[in-house]
C-alpha cells in the first residue's frame, strides 16, 4: 500500500502578482478620466441661495460663470466689504463684462455661440443693485440666456431678458 503525505498546515500558497500592474494602470486611467480640475479660484464669499425648482444644464462647456458676492476676508483689505464681481480668477468692474463675453464667444466655435449661457453665481447676501447692473450689461451684449446657480450646484429655470 502507498503512503500519503499530509500537507503541512499553515503554509499559504504564494499570491500571484502578475495582474497587479494591470490593476494599477486601470485605476490610474480611471482617475485621469474621471477627475476634473477646478477652473476658477473663488475670491468672493459665495453662499448660494436655495431653490425648490431646479433644472440641470446639459453642456457645462457652453457656460460662462459670473460670480457676485463680498470679497473673502483675505481680500477685504484691498477690495473692501461691498459686493464685487469676479470673472474667472480676478475681480472686475461692470465695464469689463463686455470684454469677458466677447472673449468667451471668440473661444468657442461659431456654431456653438448661440448656445452659450451665462450662469450667475450670486451670494445670497449680495447687493441686488449690482446684480441688476450686471444683467443690464449682459443685455447690451445680447447675452440673453441667463441662469442662476443654486446651493446644490444646479441651475434654476432659464430666463430670457
Amino acid at each position: 500500500m502507498a503512503k500519503f503525505n499530509k500537507k503541512k498546515s499553515g503554509d499559504l500558497p504564494a499570491i500571484s502578482t502578475a495582474s497587479l500592474p494591470d490593476i494599477v494602470f486601470m485605476l490610474l486611467f480611471f482617475f485621469m478620466v474621471a477627475t476634473t480640475m477646478r477652473d476658477t479660484t473663488l475670491k468672493i464669499e459665495n453662499k448660494l441661495p436655495f431653490a425648490d425648482q431646479v433644472e440641470k444644464l446639459d453642456k457645462k462647456d457652453l457656460v460662462m460663470y459670473i460670480y457676485i458676492g463680498k470679497p473673502q476676508e483675505a481680500f477685504q483689505g484691498q477690495y473692501g466689504k461691498e459686493s464685487r464681481i469676479q470673472l474667472n480668477d480676478k475681480f472686475a468692474d461692470l465695464s469689463e463684462i463686455k470684454a469677458f463675453i466677447a472673449a468667451e464667444r471668440a473661444s468657442k466655435r461659431e456654431e456653438l455661440v448661440p448656445f452659450l449661457t451665462v450662469a450667475l453665481k450670486v451670494d445670497e447676501g449680495a447687493n441686488m443693485g449690482l446684480v441688476g447692473d450686471v444683467k443690464q450689461e449682459l443685455r447690451k451684449e445680447n447675452a440673453l440666456k441667463i441662469n442662476y446657480t443654486t446651493r446644490k450646484g444646479e441651475v434654476t429655470g432659464n430666463t430670457k431678458n
